[in-house]
């Protein structure tokens, strides 16, 4: 028996109706875009920034941004791969056939969930007084256990896990299970636990593998 779309897939669908090429270079367009903006509020935020730039004491953090503004694109490339990966493996193995590609797709589209806190960042530091230290703009990730917990005193590497584990990954998480639940066609329980034992816990395990690695 062939299996249907319930109406939440069909909606879904009609909302990513679009042509997924020129989406990928808009989303590329805006990390890039928001980063850059970023990045300058951070180096004014440095004491002396005018007089270390005219030095060319920047110069290696310049070089640095600069590569990883190309790397954009291939890094986002890269999550969205291996994350239809994982769940496209989870659903084998629970017997459920999907679409790598059409997962893949749909996977990119829900990445603009992460725009948000970037934007967030951005929007907060540009308000804010001069005051403003680097490495509180660096620390800073809105809707996380770090800014409920606070980074004074805590160890440097659990300063990203806790960035990490966020509002906006809970979000994406629930995004998540809509995407298999309409690309697979399964009904949303046995889409959130194909979700639920697939990307979570690996998504836990590189958060420990950080923690354990880190020097």
């Amino acid at each position: 028996m062939p299996l249907t779309s319930s109406p939440i897939s069909q909606r879904l669908e009609g909302y990513f109706d679009f042509d997924k090429r020129l989406f990928f270079l808009i989303i590329v367009l805006i990390f890039i875009v928001i980063r850059f903006i970023t990045n300058d509020i951070i180096l004014q935020a440095i004491p002396g920034y005018e007089q270390l730039e005219e030095e060319g004491t920047f110069l290696i953090f310049h070089i640095f941004n600069a590569l990883n503004y190309l790397w954009t694109p291939f890094a986002l490339m890269w999550k969205f791969t291996l994350t239809a990966f994982v769940l496209w493996i989870g659903g084998f193995a629970f017997g459920y056939r999907v679409s790598f590609k059409k997962l893949w797709q749909y996977i990119m589209i829900i990445e603009i969930i992460f725009v948000l806190p970037e934007l967030i960042k951005m929007l907060y530091f540009m308000t804010l007084p001069e005051s403003v230290t680097y490495q509180e703009i660096r620390n800073f990730y809105p809707f996380s256990l770090l800014s409920i917990l606070g980074s004074e005193g805590m160890d440097k590497q659990n300063l990203y896990p806790l960035q990490a584990i966020n509002l906006f990954e809970i979000i994406y998480i629930a995004l998540l299970i809509l995407v298999f639940h309409t690309v697979s066609r399964r009904n949303l329980k046995q889409s959130t636990k194909v979700v639920i034992s697939t990307y979570v816990p690996l998504f836990l395990l590189w958060l420990f593998f950080y923690i354990t690695v880190y020097r």
